[in-house]
C-alpha cells in the first residue's frame, strides 16, 4: 500500500497509479451529494438537458453535512453508503465523472463502470465526520437548494484522508 498526496480534479494517469488499499489525501475542489441528488441528475441525462454542474473529471462526495457552528465552514461531514447511489452512478461516470468517496461497497455494475470508465471509488472512514469536516475549507451552494443538507455543494479540501476501495482496473478491497 502506498500513500499519495493528490490535486483535485483527478487526471487519468492519477487515478491509473492508484491500487485498492492506497492511504490518499485529496486537495482541491470537489462536488458533494447523495441520492436525492443523484436521481434529478440522472434524470436530466435521460431527459438530455443541462446538468448544473460539470462532471467532467470531477469528484463527488456522497454526504449530507450537518450545520455549520459559527466558527465553521461546515458541520460533521461523514461518508454516506454509497450503494444508494448505484442506481445513478453509471450515467454520471458516463458523462464524465471520475471519482466517487463514500462508505461500503459498490455494485458489480458499478464497479464494472469504474474499471470501464477508468474512474476510482474511494472509502472515507465513517465515524470521522468531525474530524473530515476540518478537512473542507470552502463551501458554495451550486444546485437543488431545496433538498437542504442533500443539496449539491462545491467544496474545497485540504488533505481529505480517503482509501481507494475500487481502482481503476476494477480491483474491489470489499471483495
Amino acid at each position: 500500500m502506498a500513500e499519495y498526496n493528490i490535486e483535485l480534479p483527478l487526471k487519468d494517469n492519477v487515478i491509473e497509479k492508484l491500487k485498492i488499499g492506497d492511504r490518499v489525501y485529496l486537495t482541491g475542489y470537489m462536488y458533494t451529494g447523495r441520492d436525492a441528488a443523484h436521481k434529478r441528475l440522472a434524470d436530466l441525462i435521460k431527459d438530455k438537458q443541462k446538468l448544473p454542474i460539470e462532471l467532467k473529471n470531477q469528484t463527488i462526495y456522497y454526504v449530507g453535512p450537518a450545520p455549520a457552528k459559527k466558527e465553521q465552514v461546515i458541520g460533521s461531514a461523514g461518508p454516506t453508503t454509497s450503494y444508494r447511489m448505484d442506481p445513478y452512478t453509471i450515467s454520471l461516470m458516463e458523462k464524465g465523472l471520475k471519482g466517487m468517496i463514500g462508505k461500503g461497497k459498490r455494485s458489480k455494475e458499478v464497479v464494472d463502470s469504474i474499471k470501464k470508465h477508468k474512474a476510482v471509488y474511494f472509502a472515507a472512514v465513517g465515524g470521522a465526520a468531525a474530524y473530515i469536516s476540518k478537512c473542507i475549507k470552502k463551501k458554495k451552494l451550486v444546485a437543488y437548494e431545496d433538498l437542504g443538507t442533500e443539496a449539491i455543494l462545491k467544496i474545497y479540501v485540504e488533505k481529505f484522508p480517503v482509501i481507494v476501495a475500487v481502482d481503476s482496473k476494477g480491483n474491489d478491497i470489499y471483495k
